[in-house]
């Protein structure tokens, strides 16, 4: 579910705007809801601080000392992800607003259409970006993996090998260009493999088991050992702490 935090310093549009959103989201069978709805710019800072806030639309002009883009600045220093939408009456402020990572920008009067098409827009980006974060495409015909089923992916010759419990994908491809794609569980730890540390089991001498049978094994090279040691050691007690 997405939350989403709405900011405006006229009330009667806030009010309005808050309506609006709740409509689009029953119509279009949208998982997400309105958190916060506030004329208060210092309101949405301290929520954001605490709380998970994926979605944010702010007016620009407020009558406080603080602005609709000091807001988004101040949020991108606590949360580099979250998407931000302006609606404002004052295109002169557009370039300002673009450079805060800004997804959109809703110039005033809103109408329902045009809020419905940045709201659908932004639920196909979040879509696409999921679909990122949790599928690898390993050739240029579009083919994916689900990255949670790969152990590591191995580089041998001209091909490129992923390696999951129970086949092999061989795919002529860059092993270089690939890592720079990948997520973030997967971590180079010999100039011929990047291994997946959701799925490592155990190491000895320098060798990385991925399963009891010991028959999925991969080895750690001297130049990467430190940092892929680190790296372990920190998701481990990461998810010890949880």
């Amino acid at each position: 579910m997405l939350n989403f935090v709405l900011c405006d310093d006229n009330e009667h549009i806030l009010d309005k705007f808050t309506k609006m959103l709740n409509l689009i989201f029953v119509n279009n069978d949208l998982d997400a809801q309105i958190v916060l709805a506030t004329p208060n710019p210092n309101e949405v800072i301290s929520y954001t601080k605490n709380n998970q806030v994926d979605v944010l639309i702010l007016d620009i002009n407020f009558k406080a000392d603080i602005s609709g883009i000091d807001i988004a600045n101040t949020i991108r220093k606590i949360n580099k992800n979250a998407y931000i939408i302006f609606a404002t009456g004052h295109l002169e402020y557009l370039i300002l607003a673009y450079k805060c990572k800004t997804f959109d920008y809703l110039p005033k009067p809103i109408s329902m259409e045009n809020l419905e098409e940045t709201i659908l827009r932004l639920f196909d980006d979040v879509k696409e970006n999921n679909i990122k974060k949790n599928f690898i495409k390993i050739n240029n015909n579009g083919t994916l993996i689900q990255s949670d089923s790969i152990f590591y992916i191995e580089k041998s010759k001209n091909k490129v090998i992923f390696r999951t419990n129970n086949s092999a994908y061989y795919v002529s491809s860059s092993f270089n260009k690939l890592r720079k794609d990948l997520p973030k569980s997967f971590i180079q730890c010999h100039k011929s493999y990047i291994v997946n540390i959701n799925h490592v089991k155990s190491i000895e001498n320098n060798t990385i088991h991925f399963d009891k049978t010991n028959e999925l094994t991969c080895s750690i090279g001297q130049v990467y050992k430190k940092n892929f040691l680190e790296v372990l050691n920190n998701e481990s007690n990461a998810n010890t702490n949880k």
